[in-house]
């Protein structure tokens, strides 16, 4: 018997390499722009979007004045007056192209699709992220995807996972691992839930959250590990 009857998925850095789709769009609006790009300004870009992610996962944001501000305010720092929703048009037009797998994900999903189901959950855009799931060949492994933007919550919201368990028949929270790279917004989430949960963690960072997981892991290969201690003590018990 399997510990986990569902194995939810972030997208972002967990199936998909965002970094690397989110690098080549950035690049590419900037050449659009005419602004030079550097490193320095992408870091910057970067700090001002993770920054407007984490207000909206709080709820003190909505998705919309994330993505429609995100370029305003970062144009504004360098002088630039311009239009944050035609640019975000264009980023996302970039960023939709996107869709470089993370090491091992196709053949982990392929494999874990044999015996759990699987889920993707996700605080992303709908159509991005739709687009770049079929492009990779991903969402074939799926049974369902539930993006943020269709739910109307959020994770870590508590809200976002009730619309998505109501969604799978027979379904109880303790029957679930989710697996993501954030710990607000995935292990938090998880943890409010009552799911167990993965932290997906190739970077090695120090976790000084105070958000614990159930487990740890640095690549995606260590879930068959993780999933079968988990499934010999759930049968010993």
């Amino acid at each position: 018997m399997n510990r986990y009857k569902a194995l939810f998925f972030d997208i972002d850095d967990t199936l998909l390499d965002f970094r690397k789709a989110e690098s080549d769009a950035l690049r590419l609006l900037l050449k659009e722009q005419q602004m030079l790009y550097t490193p320095q300004a992408e870091a910057h870009y970067k700090t001002i979007n993770q920054n407007l992610w984490k207000s909206f996962e709080k709820g003190e944001i909505s998705r919309d004045e994330v993505i429609n501000t995100r370029f305003s305010t970062f144009f504004k720092e360098y002088g630039r007056a311009v239009d944050g929703v035609a640019l975000e048009k264009a980023y996302r037009s970039y960023l939709e192209q996107g869709h470089q797998e993370v090491k091992g994900a196709h053949e982990l999903v392929a494999t874990l699709e044999m015996n759990h189901d699987l889920y993707i959950v996700s605080n992303g855009v709908s159509r991005t992220q739709d687009k770049r799931l079929k492009d990779s060949g991903l969402n074939a492994y799926f049974k369902q995807v539930f993006i943020s933007e269709d739910t109307g919550y959020q994770k870590p919201m508590k809200e976002f996972f009730d619309y998505v368990f109501a969604c799978i028949p027979d379904f109880k929270p303790e029957q679930g691992l989710i697996i993501g790279d954030s710990l607000s917004a995935d292990i938090r989430g998880g943890q409010l839930a009552g799911m167990d949960t993965c932290w997906f963690n190739p970077e090695r960072k120090l976790n000084e959250t105070g958000i614990e997981p159930t487990y740890e892991s640095q690549q995606l290969s260590d879930l068959y590990s993780i999933i079968n201690k988990a499934c010999v003590l759930s049968c010993k018990g």
